[in-house]
């Protein structure tokens, strides 16, 4: 917190600046516009609790981003395991503790490895009866400024479902943008 307000010193920005959990953010209540949730939800036991307190301080038709884990996508990027997203909750549970004790190695860049596994339909399910118009990463790219090919790629992935799904399986992460409506 000190390095971020000597920086905003240097640029001379009037930044609030405050420490809170993911589950107790310190904020009131629909007093927030936009809420990131980058790279978190896979490594807090209590998800829940970190999605109740971003949806908590959102103002109506304030923004949520979350990237996180896609167990939809055989390849993963927090273990060096094969179709790990695919293991049986048990087997999850066994890799964690040894990487996290005496086989480090199987996870690639986290010191906490992920315990959570979701998908752009399972945050979805989760947010939408909580009043969240969701849309995922494809629904999200611009087309404007990218090759032919490209926008008719997006375009094609937004317009068939099932094709947005084969999308979602071949993407490591999943990437969720939630809307609160009014």
């Amino acid at each position: 917190m000190n390095l971020g307000r000597k920086r905003a010193a240097e640029q001379q920005l009037s930044i609030d600046f405050q420490v809170g959990s993911a589950t107790q953010l310190p904020w009131a209540d629909a007093s927030v516009d936009v809420c990131l949730a980058p790279e978190l939800l896979e490594h807090v036991a209590d998800w829940q609790g970190v999605l109740r307190e971003c949806m908590r301080i959102l103002k109506p038709g304030g923004v949520l981003y979350v990237s996180t884990t896609n167990y939809l996508c055989p390849k993963q990027t927090e273990f060096e395991l094969p179709f790990y997203s695919w293991y049986p909750a048990p087997l999850k549970r066994y890799f964690e503790r040894r990487s996290v004790t005496d086989w480090p190695e199987l996870v690639n860049h986290a010191k906490y490895p992920a315990v959570n596994w979701f998908s752009f339909y399972s945050l979805q399910s989760y947010l939408k009866p909580h009043g969240f118009e969701c849309r995922d990463r494809f629904q999200t790219m611009r087309t404007a400024g990218r090759s032919a090919h490209v926008a008719l790629v997006l375009q094609a992935l937004r317009a068939f479902a099932p094709l947005r799904w084969f999308g979602q399986f071949f993407t490591a992460g999943s990437v969720v943008v939630g809307i609160r409506r009014a």
